[in-house]
C-alpha cells in the first residue's frame, strides 16, 4: 500500500503527520528500554523500526537498508554494498566512545554519520534526528524536559544544520573526523530545549 505525493498532496502529507508522531511515540518507548538497559542496546534494529515507522504507506522500503544507489543534492553517498559494513562500524563506534564522548558530540556523530551514509531509501533525515534526540536522552540519563525537542527546533531553522553537516562532510574527504561545528549547534538547540522545561508540549513530535 503506497500513497505518492504528485497523485494526492494532501494525502501524503497528512500521513506523513502521522508517521512522525507515530514515530516519537516509537522514540519514547525506545528511550526508556535504553534508559533502562544502556547505551549498548543502541542497534541496526532500532533504526530500522525507526525508519519504518516514519515511512509507512509513503515507501515501499522502509526498515531495511537501500539496496540500490541514491543521490542527494551535492552529496553522493556510499555504495549501497557498503551500507551494512559502514552500519555496523557506526554502531560501534557509538558503543566504544560511549564513555569517552559528551552527550552533544555523541548525538552530533550519529546525526552526520548516518545521513553521510544514507542507508535508507527514504526517510533518512527522519530517522538520523530520531537516533539523534534518542542518543540526546539515554546518555544524559533521562528524557528531556522542554517545549520543543531538538529535531523540531532542526525542522525550524536548517540553514545552519546544513552548514553544519557540511563542514563535517569537508573534513572527512579531508581525512578528519571533524564534527565540532555540528556538535556546536546541537548543545545551542539543546539548551534552548532545556530552557523551556516545565512549559507544556506544544504539538506532535516532527522528527
Amino acid at each position: 500500500m503506497l500513497v505518492l505525493e504528485q497523485e494526492n498532496q494532501e494525502l501524503f502529507d497528512r500521513i506523513q503527520e502521522m508517521n512522525l508522531i507515530r514515530q516519537y511515540e516509537l522514540l519514547t518507548n525506545c528511550i526508556e528500554i535504553g534508559l533502562s538497559q544502556g547505551g549498548r542496546v543502541f542497534d541496526k534494529y532500532m533504526l530500522w523500526d525507526l525508519n519504518h515507522v516514519a515511512v509507512a504507506n509513503i515507501s515501499q522500503f522502509g526498515g531495511r537498508f537501500r539496496e540500490e544507489p541514491i543521490y542527494v543534492s551535492d552529496h553522493k553517498p556510499p555504495h549501497f554494498r557498503e551500507v551494512p559494513h559502514l552500519m555496523d562500524q557506526f554502531i560501534s563506534t557509538i558503543h566504544e566512545n560511549w564513555y569517552n564522548w559528551t552527550t552533544t558530540e555523541i548525538a552530533a556523530y550519529a546525526l552526520w554519520r548516518l545521513l553521510w551514509i544514507h542507508p535508507f531509501i527514504e526517510g533518512n533525515g527522519r530517522t538520523a534526528r530520531a537516533a539523534c534526540y534518542y542518543l540526546l536522552c539515554v546518555h544524559s540519563g533521562g528524557l528531556i524536559g522542554g517545549r520543543k525537542i531538538v529535531p523540531e527546533r532542526i525542522r525550524e531553522n536548517r540553514t545552519p544544520y546544513y552548514a553544519a553537516l557540511k563542514s563535517a562532510d569537508i573534513a572527512w574527504e579531508g581525512g578528519n573526523l571533524d564534527f565540532s561545528a555540528l556538535e556546536e549547534y546541537l548543545a545551542a538547540l539543546l539548551q534552548e530545549q532545556i530552557t523551556d522545561e516545565g512549559l507544556p508540549y506544544n504539538g506532535a513530535s516532527s522528527v
